[in-house]
């Protein structure tokens, strides 16, 4: 069984038909989940401390977050998302993990959770799908509370939707995009799930929220953040890295 395979059955066991429809819909956005937790472990492998201190933004339904949890039995993670449904789910999902003490939740916005953190506290900021929501100004006071808030050397992990420099090749991998969920979801008479996910999509691709590659590294250098890699890139989808 491949690692992907692994991932597909555990997850689907644990987050059910939410992580089946989102793997339907949209197949990178699970693939990016999976790489997260990917780079979690890596990171673990050498770190010699007792626990691994994560803070996870946008929990969502929990998928990220039980990538991160798996990647190392030492991580405990932060999960903040301000959407309570969402945000309930995860909690149902992780229920397990929660009882063991290895996930707390809050429900503030990334903003407020992240000032009422200690500096120089956090091994890791491990995040999917959230930092392309916010608005260019409050993304970047995210960054330089998450830059704060990290110990030296802790490590930024975002798998998220980072826009292509070339205007033009990103509006056809958009177009592209778009017509995967015209596709998938009409044959399987989920129309108002496409719905949602066009109307969210008018939104991601605003000019106040789109997270341009260059921008966005450029972002993480200003903030403070070294050893910044731009990996893993699938359409309009890839994994930041970076280290305080």
């Amino acid at each position: 069984m491949t690692s992907q395979q692994q991932f597909d059955a555990m997850f689907s066991g644990v987050i059910g038909q939410d992580y089946q429809l989102l793997k339907l819909i949209c197949p990178l956005a699970t693939e990016m989940s999976r790489l997260v937790g990917e780079a979690v472990k890596t990171f673990g492998a050498s770190a010699t401390s007792e626990d691994i201190h994560v803070l996870e933004l946008g929990g969502g339904t929990g998928i990220t977050t039980l990538s991160v949890l798996s990647a190392d039995d030492r991580v405990k993670v932060l999960s903040v998302d301000n959407e309570p449904t969402m945000q309930q789910q995860a909690k149902t999902n992780l229920q397990s993990w929660q009882e063991q003490g290895r996930v707390t939740f809050s429900s503030d916005d990334a903003l407020t959770a992240l000032q009422n953190i200690a500096s120089d506290s956090i091994d890791m900021l491990a995040s999917a799908y959230t930092l392309h929501n916010f608005e260019h100004s409050y993304r970047e006071q995210v960054i330089n509370e998450i830059y704060r808030v990290l110990k030296k050397d802790g490590q930024f992990i975002n798998g998220d939707r980072y826009g292509l420099d070339d205007i033009s090749a990103h509006t056809v991998k958009i177009q592209q995009e778009v017509a995967g969920y015209f596709k998938v979801l009409t044959e399987h008479q989920r129309l108002d799930v496409l719905e949602h996910w066009i109307i969210h999509l008018f939104s991601d691709e605003s000019e106040n929220h789109v997270m341009r590659e260059s921008v966005s590294l450029q972002q993480l250098a200003d903030a403070g953040f070294t050893d910044i890699q731009l990996s893993n890139r699938m359409e309009v989808n890839a994994l930041v890295t970076a280290r305080k």
